[in-house]
């Protein structure tokens, strides 16, 4: 890259002093990050932990990843707005070429498995169970590969429900990584929404890698027709942005229709639980390290 070339990513890195690793990473997706990465800042090793125990470093380095045309002073705004402090813990921002990142996550991403039958693959690789209900994906702008604990929440629910015929909306869409898989788990009709014209992009790129794209309609959530119902809604968003739509998604849903809430760490899931508990009649929470999942079913008329 040339010395006036403009690098098309930039990283904010905070150092957890302050803060939990976890607000941290809340607060950087909640302000637009594309990704965010933790890791050791004090070169302390992490050994074998206990059953269930999710170890993290005692200084822990937070970096989120941003366009290059994202204005970093906003950022840093909207950090101290949701970390309610008036002092953001120590920042560094450093540009990032493409092909870094691009190359660093294919390196590590292979193929997963999700449930009994799902499985993501890189489409640099061959699926190591042809007869499975594989998806071809590769890491990019709009992040969305089953790597993160609440993505593999969900497709664990989905691998685990009767899709065959249902009509499904993705609030929140990414990637498109959970629209393609309902669409490939069987269900006859998918909406899937995302106000970031570039995840649309990337959801239509992925469709038409899986062959699904003529059973998944792509549009902003202001484009979704008024009278639209489904069977099912997924959404993996942030707790803060599900409660705000708490109105929206709860009257998307049909009265006995299934709806799972996603993207929740475990301090937030009775806030959101709270918000939605009086259209849905809530089962069992599903929970992956801190992170939680939610699902109910729409109450019917009367009850």
């Amino acid at each position: 890259m040339s010395d006036d070339a403009i690098a098309p990513w930039l990283q904010l890195t905070l150092e957890a002093l302050d803060h939990a690793p976890e607000q941290l990473e809340d607060a950087l997706l909640q302000a637009g990050a594309l990704a965010v990465t933790l890791e050791d800042a004090g070169d302390q090793p992490v050994l074998e932990p206990a059953p269930g125990e999710t170890p993290l470093w005692t200084h822990t380095r937070i970096t989120g990843l941003f366009d290059a045309q994202t204005d970093i002073e906003v950022v840093k705004k909207q950090l101290r707005r949701f970390l309610h402090t008036a002092d953001l813990p120590e920042c560094r921002l450093t540009a990032l070429e493409e092909r870094d990142w691009v190359r660093a996550w294919l390196d590590h991403f292979h193929p997963m498995r999700f449930g009994r039958r799902l499985w993501i693959c890189p489409t640099c690789q061959t699926p190591p169970d042809p007869e499975a209900v594989n998806i071809r994906l590769d890491p990019g702008l709009a992040f969305g590969t089953g790597a993160h604990p609440s993505t593999a929440l969900c497709l664990e629910w989905l691998d685990s429900a009767d899709l065959c015929g249902q009509t499904l909306l993705d609030y929140g869409c990414g990637s498109g990584i959970l629209a393609i898989a309902a669409a490939k788990l069987g269900a006859q009709r998918v909406w899937a929404v995302d106000i970031d014209p570039q995840a649309l992009m990337a959801s239509d790129d992925n469709a038409a890698e899986n062959e699904v794209e003529d059973r998944i309609e792509l549009a902003d959530p202001a484009e979704l027709p008024a009278t639209l119902t489904v069977d099912i809604l997924i959404a993996n968003i942030l707790a803060g942005v599900l409660i705000r739509l708490a109105p929206e998604l709860a009257r998307r849903v049909k009265p006995g229709g299934r709806l799972a809430l996603a993207g929740i760490l475990e301090a937030h899931a009775d806030a959101v639980h709270a918000v939605f508990n009086r259209d849905f009649i809530f089962g069992p929470r599903r929970q992956r390290e801190d992170w939680v999942l939610l699902e109910g079913r729409r109450r019917e008329a009367g009850r």
